[in-house]
């Protein structure tokens, strides 16, 4: 077990950002069973094998697509782009999501990338401005992706269990929306000492977020999300272009399900937190700076006079959902009650079900994205930050047509249940809600040495 605190000397923060409001975009939990994952939406690459290159639900003809969706991580999308280009002049649009959004991804591909468009959940929420200021003068490097979100995780579980007054997981679960839904005095991350002060007091407070609002529904999703829509800046960039910001609200933007009546409070104890996250493996370029915001809202109450201090305590998931259930019982033998984590659905599915649920410990995942997520028994133990691929799912199929005016699609997506489900999910909404064409969906597996089968199915999966 590794222990994590880090003391920072400077905290700032003021602001908000605004973001286009669109209607109608349902969060429903629909029947997709055992869903997929963004994770970062990373996903935790190999959760569950599959055959590879064993394709899709094959096509009904037509010629090469006019859009490629891959879904997928980083380590396997350096060797697949490369595959992609040797076989292609890159005429086809190509459209990714969160889990390969890496400023680093071009320079090692070896290609501008110039035809590839992605969609990521968002820092849209109302203090995105004040998280975004904090992180920099902490880190002195811009946040990344899922980092509000990991912010947001992270503060909510701790002023979940300020309130509670004990690091009990009931007492945590209990107090989570009492904290973050709406009826109470809001604070965000600028004025996330004072939130500490008041629950401690046994004020009802309303934490507005980096991320969003960090309203939970009845399932403990987000009730409202922020999707950015961005491109590739280059072989040499940092960070990625973000072509404009859109915030898709779900059925119940205010949220619901079951909180405490009243908040016990009290000062003068040790909160303890567990941060399980990939520092290493598949995620590790997103994961490591999702692990740095986590400790921020922890590195600011240690910094200050209040009369508490937080044990944060993280472990390495190695992007394993092996190591990930190893790391979770770390943290539960150590007495956690609650853990920001974990990064994707393919580590957060057995995480929760072997560990969390049945230790009454409550998870809060900043990027895992899975359907399966939202469906789980899980007592309501369980909740995210990060809104589900229902969302995304619809979100990149819009962008597919509307934007990208793409009329017939093949995708290749990670054989997990992140990828097959969004996949599934993008597949349905393009051919029901857009008129388009999914020619074949086709699977691929972490880790190959070539994945040039794969691209040369998807490039003639209309012929």
């Amino acid at each position: 077990m590794s222990y994590h605190k880090r003391r920072r000397d400077v905290l700032k923060a003021v602001g908000v950002t605004g973001a286009i409001g669109l209607a109608g975009c349902s969060a429903d939990t629909g029947d997709e069973g055992d869903g997929g994952d963004g994770d970062d939406d990373g996903g935790d690459g190999d959760d569950d094998g599959g055959d590879g290159d064993d394709g899709g639900d094959g096509g009904s003809g037509g010629g090469s697509p006019d859009l490629i969706t891959v879904i997928g991580y980083p380590e396997s999308g350096i060797q697949l782009f490369r595959d992609y280009y040797s076989a292609s002049d890159g005429e086809e649009d190509i459209l990714i999501p969160d889990g390969l959004q890496d400023p680093s991804l071009p320079g090692q591909v070896g290609n501008e990338m110039s035809n590839v468009t992605g969609t990521a959940p968002a820092a849209g929420g109302p203090n995105q401005e004040a998280f975004e200021e904090l992180y920099r003068d902490e880190y002195d490097e811009s946040p990344g992706v899922f980092t509000s979100q990991s912010y947001d995780s992270a503060a909510a579980l701790i002023l979940a269990n300020v309130a509670g007054g004990e690091n009990d997981g009931t007492a945590v679960r209990d107090q989570l929306r009492r904290i973050a839904n709406p009826d109470g005095t809001e604070y965000g991350p600028g004025e996330f000492l004072d939130a500490v002060e008041a629950v401690a007091d046994g004020e009802n407070i309303n934490y507005q977020g980096a991320s969003s609002a960090v309203n939970f529904d009845e399932n403990g999703d987000p009730a409202s999300a922020a999707y950015s829509i961005w491109e590739f800046a280059g072989q040499d960039a940092d960070s990625v272009d973000v072509q404009e910001t859109e915030t898709f609200e779900g059925s119940d933007p205010d949220g619901s399900g079951p909180s405490a009546d009243e908040s016990p409070g009290g000062l003068g104890r040790e909160v303890s937190l567990g941060i399980l996250l990939p520092e290493t493996g598949d995620l590790a370029s997103t994961g490591q700076p999702m692990i740095r915001a986590a400790e921020l809202p922890a590195q600011q109450i240690n910094d200050s006079d209040i009369d508490l201090e937080v044990n944060a305590r993280f472990e390495d998931t190695n992007t394993s959902p092996d190591q990930g259930v190893s790391g979770a019982e770390s943290l539960v033998n150590a007495g956690v009650p609650a853990v920001c984590g974990t990064a994707s659905s393919g580590v957060n599915v057995p995480v929760s079900e072997e560990v969390l649920i049945d230790n009454e410990v409550v998870g809060c995942s900043p990027s895992s994205t899975a359907l399966s997520v939202t469906n789980l028994d899980d007592d309501d133990y369980i909740f995210r930050t990060a809104p589900s691929d229902q969302l995304q799912g619809r979100v990149m199929a819009q962008v597919a047509s509307e934007r990208l005016g793409a009329e017939t699609a093949a995708t290749l997506y990670v054989n997990n249940d992140y990828g097959q489900q969004l996949s599934e999910r993008f597949a349905e909404v393009f051919e029901e809600e857009f008129d388009g064409e999914v020619y074949d969906q086709i699977s691929f597996n972490i880790g190959e040495s070539s994945y040039s089968n794969v691209i040369d199915q998807a490039l003639s999966s209309g012929d």
